[in-house]
């Protein structure tokens, strides 16, 4: 039996070897843009999670620093995720707030236990039946939360199950607001729409500059992500026309422009029993999504993360964070894609992500109670659309029957009951498909042998031996 050894070596200490003015400098680039990108989303994150905006921001400063810092990938980027939507509402809504950071804490414990045990390396083998069902499953959730928003409903609370929100938004529709609606949709549409101005920009003729060339002003205009390029356009239109749709500052009142108070939450054996289903959802969730995330920037950058350190990053930064009101956080693909593709090179960029979140906070916090929500609520209907494969819908008489029931059956179950019953049905599933598979590869011919003694038969076997193969 191999003896157990504990490793703890973040990959930036080897990022970090021969560093560079040059490399130091796409890192910087890279964070900064990525730090853009991430303001909105950590917001709108928060607030369909049924916490604060602040909660969201802090998360990404905190737990984004982290695991940059201690994580096992080069490039990854940490942060509340929009994965955890549900399951954060949820948990709000049956436990309350306090109860959440307490499950987070529990989470984070438990998240560096699974990479000090080397658990990380089995993660994946979790079927991608069940990765893509709960992926889409939430994306459902997701947009159906930002319903609400969308449309400019009034309802106080949105439910936290399928049908109770279908029925809330069905009651509510006469309260439709139409100028609610119209920034939703101008909004969603300049996000999905503001890739593509780079290249009609680029296609026209400019003076001096050759037909099909996209000038520096164009790219640098361009490459700002369109998530903030619509939020700042909506924000403006909000504090000059003094629009009355509801926005950051009068549902919340604004975001604090300091550092939040350190704040221990109040542990019982009692509280902890009652939250561990909640504690194993948040853990598991945290490392799929995290090990998934970081297998997407490998195939990236031509790398090869370690998982188990990854783990044990994402259990510190959900360990530490909600001690400053933080929420549940992992790798992010959305963000971590958006670093690679803008050249992050090491961990460094991750801090600069970090340190870029926290220099917005500190400067411009005041000016986000113009914030509207019907704009944080497209930027959400982006993030579930994207995040989505729903491609997989239309292939599936493709692929055998076993997959399409595993796969569409944690998709329902994610939509109709919660993630957590869908994940453990969908393992049971694949488990019992895989026996039932490799006991029918399992064959056994009798061999006729002449020197055997009477009431003595001989076997010979093909496959594997075990107890799903008893029947034969």
């Amino acid at each position: 039996m191999a003896s157990f050894r504990f490793r703890f070596r973040p990959r930036i200490i080897d990022a970090l070897r021969g560093y560079s003015l040059e490399v130091f400098l796409k890192d910087l680039s890279a964070g900064v843009t990525v730090g853009l990108v991430a303001l909105p989303l950590a917001m709108a994150f928060a607030i369909a999670s049924g916490v604060k905006p602040e909660a969201g921001i802090f998360t990404a400063i905190i737990a984004g620093m982290l695991i940059s810092l201690l994580g096992g990938s080069r490039v990854q980027i940490g942060g509340p995720a929009g994965a955890f939507i549900v399951i954060v509402y949820g948990i709000v809504q049956q436990y309350g707030l306090a109860n959440l950071l307490i499950s987070t804490v529990m989470a984070g414990v438990l998240l560096f236990v699974m990479g000090v045990l080397g658990i990380g390396s089995f993660i994946r083998l979790i079927p991608v039946g069940i990765i893509i069902g709960f992926t889409n499953g939430i994306a459902v959730l997701i947009a159906l939360s930002q319903a609400k928003d969308f449309l400019g409903l009034k309802i106080e609370k949105m439910p936290a199950d399928f049908f109770h929100s279908i029925r809330e938004l069905a009651g509510a529709i006469d309260t439709f607001d139409g100028l609610t609606f119209s920034i939703a949709a101008c909004s969603l549409a300049l996000i999905v729409l503001w890739p593509r101005i780079g290249s009609l920009v680029g296609a026209s003729r400019v003076e001096g500059v050759t037909e099909g060339v996209t000038t520096g002003r164009a790219q640098l205009v361009t490459r700002l992500p369109g998530t903030i390029v619509a939020l700042v356009l909506a924000t403006l239109a909000c504090a000059m026309l003094a629009l009355p749709v509801e926005t950051i500052g009068s549902r919340f009142g604004g975001i604090p422009t300091g550092w939040p108070a350190f704040a221990m939450p109040t542990l019982s054996w009692d509280a902890a029993r009652n939250l561990i289903a909640p504690t194993i959802t948040i853990a598991l969730l945290g490392a799929v999504e995290s090990l998934l995330c970081a297998r997407v920037a490998d195939a990236m950058i031509d790398d090869r993360h370690d998982p188990n350190q990854e783990l044990m990053a994402q259990g510190v930064a959900n360990f530490v964070a909600p001690f400053f009101g933080g929420i549940p956080a992992t790798g992010t693909i959305a963000r971590t894609t958006t670093n690679v593709r803008a050249g992050a090179q090491t961990p460094i960029a991750g801090v600069v992500h970090a340190l870029t979140l926290l220099a917005i906070v500190l400067v411009g916090a005041p000016l986000a109670s113009y914030i509207p929500l019907a704009t944080l609520a497209a930027i959400l209907l982006f993030v579930a659309w994207n995040m989505g494969e729903w491609r997989e819908f239309a292939r599936l008489k493709q692929f055998s029957v076993q997959y399409r029931t595993i796969m569409l059956s944690t998709f329902l179950l994610t939509v109709v009951v919660d993630l957590t019953a869908a994940v453990e049905f969908g393992l049971v599933l694949a488990a019992l498909f895989f026996i039932y598979r490799v006991s029918s590869l399992t064959r056994i011919e009798q061999v006729r042998i002449h020197s055997l003694p009477d009431g003595v038969e001989a076997y010979r076997i093909f496959g594997s031996l075990f107890f799903g193969a008893v029947g034969k």
